[in-house]
């Protein structure tokens, strides 16, 4: 029997629970459910610290602190897929419960000192007994039977980084997140207890639950994580209030733009760009229109709302996939993966909401993209969400309509720009979709919107031959002390070739020459 858990009726199953009575009948997913529904109706207490020393350690310390990977779970067991954990210390400051469940059977995973190495003696002499872990990775063989892959890992607040088969490591993905950039501060939930579902050989894909709490809520999550050519995490959630947010950002992705083609480059930098992400892709449900917005190093935060109704997906993505474009053979940016969003059912009214802030170094994550819906999120309802996190290529999204390759940005008062004083060029390539099959004399032609009072001087568009795309070239002239803010795309007989390209470009930005 699998009980369905509605508002009201998750503290009576806990507590029912507690005796003993339905224990065996009741499945992971409602235990945990019950047990965020039960948690929310009590004030929130903060997880206990670890001690100041494991906090104080410095960055080569910590990562001197290394587990085993001959102690991983189910190591012995034939399984494809295995758990290696993560040590508390540092940025990790309070450890999370981990229960493993096999057979509808949950038992809890004690921490053992003795599942890592360390850097010194006196490092391991201090580590409590009863240190706890602060999460764990999941290896599989993606590269062949004898290797096990790091592809995905929870650890930090309700952070979780994943890759896909030919990717590495860059953006992260995140339970919830709660008024990211408003003035008041932002509010981190954390995942603070797990239950890992154990694998069978053969299995392709691995199930996990896990229970975030925070000051404002709580909630219950399922994952279903199917690593490969791209990997999918399938994600069931629902979320208990505890007291009115003024905004919570569902399915949020975290990740890093410092400069690139579109920005000017840092003084002394020798690398031609540096980035996690290149720009946000959107597809509105309401419209079906794919929107792509490039992404900003900006001098001071800024927030962007992208107005939605049944959002078929949203996502940061790394579309620059050329080493020469980076040139960095230890960050591999060109490798970095792109992340896709794809809500199940029809989420209504709501916003994607970009939060870019400034950052002076690459260390430093400063994008953040977010769903927010539309209705006022209040105490005693339940918010529930289903959707896939899907990482792979700069093809994750499946978008059928010719894609932003590359956008560039400089004077529009100088050789190359055309000679007007106060304005802007910019030049938008396009490539991909249906542009793939036109003739280079093909009678493309460009919709171009100026918006904040911005003023489009003119636009045209070209075949690029060297390159195989087509090239729209706009000079706009922004208003006095206004951001320059533009929409575009590329359409044949009125019917639409391309994703709608939007740019947002601050006035503060230094791209027009000084004024004489």
């Amino acid at each position: 029997m699998k009980l369905v858990i509605t508002s009201g009726l998750g503290v009576l199953l806990l507590s029912m629970l507690s005796c003993g009575v339905i224990a065996e009948e009741q499945s992971v997913r409602d235990r945990v459910i019950a047990k965020a529904e039960a948690l929310a109706q009590k004030p929130y207490k903060a997880p206990p610290a670890i001690p100041r020393f494991m906090r104080d350690l410095s960055y080569d310390q910590y990562q001197g602190i290394r587990f085993k990977p001959e102690n991983s779970l189910w190591q012995d067991s034939g399984a494809g897929f295995k758990a290696m954990l993560v040590p508390t210390g540092l940025f990790y400051t309070h450890p999370v419960a981990i229960n493993i469940v096999e057979n509808d059977k949950i038992k809890p995973l004690a921490f053992s000192k003795s599942n890592f190495t360390y850097p010194t003696t006196e490092v391991e002499q201090q580590v409590p007994a009863d240190l706890g872990y602060a999460g764990f990775k999941l290896t599989f063989p993606l590269a062949g039977e004898d290797i096990q892959n790091q592809f995905l890992v929870f650890a930090g607040a309700s952070y979780y980084r994943a890759v896909s088969r030919d990717t590495n490591f860059g953006l992260s993905g995140r339970g919830l997140a709660l008024n990211t950039g408003l003035p008041g501060g932002e509010e981190f939930p954390a995942f603070t207890e797990y239950w890992l579902e154990t694998p069978k050989p053969g299995d392709k894909s691995f199930s996990f639950h896990a229970l975030l709490d925070t000051r404002s809520m709580t909630g219950a999550y399922r994952f279903t994580v199917t690593p490969g050519d791209e990997t999918e995490l399938k994600v069931e959630s629902v979320v208990f209030p505890r007291s009115e947010v003024q905004l919570m950002g569902v399915a949020p992705l975290t990740s890093m733009f410092y400069f690139g083609q579109n920005t000017f480059k840092p003084h002394g930098e020798w690398r031609p760009e540096v980035h996690d992400s290149d720009g946000l892709l959107i597809h509105n449900g309401g419209s079906e229109e794919w929107l792509w917005r490039p992404l900003l190093n900006p001098t001071s935060l800024t927030m962007d709302y992208f107005a939605t109704e049944n959002i078929r997906g949203f996502g940061l993505i790394q579309r620059d996939n050329e080493f020469t474009h980076y040139m960095d053979k230890e960050a591999r940016y060109d490798t970095r993966p792109s992340a896709w969003i794809k809500p199940e059912g029809d989420w209504g009214k709501g916003d994607v909401v970009l939060v870019q802030l400034p950052t002076p170094n690459e260390t430093n994550d400063n994008i953040v993209a977010f769903w927010r819906p539309q209705a006022a999120v209040t105490p005693g309802e339940p918010q529930y969400f289903s959707y896939s996190a899907i990482y792979g290529d700069q093809h994750v999204a499946k978008e059928p309509l010719a894609r932003s390759m590359d956008t560039y940005v400089g004077d529009g008062n100088r050789v190359g720009g055309g000679y007007q004083e106060g304005a802007v060029r910019v030049i938008v390539d396009f490539a991909g979709g249906p542009l793939d099959e036109l003739a280079a004399d093909a009678p493309v032609v460009a919709s171009v919107t100026g918006l904040e009072e911005g003023e489009v001087l003119g636009h045209y568009v070209e075949y690029i031959e060297p390159l195989e795309r087509w090239r729209l070239s706009i000079l706009v002239r922004p208003a006095t002390d206004k951001s320059l803010a533009l929409r575009g795309y590329l359409q044949l007989e009125d019917t639409p070739l391309t994703e709608t390209w939007t740019y947002q470009l601050p006035s503060d930005t230094g791209v027009l020459s000084p004024q004489k």
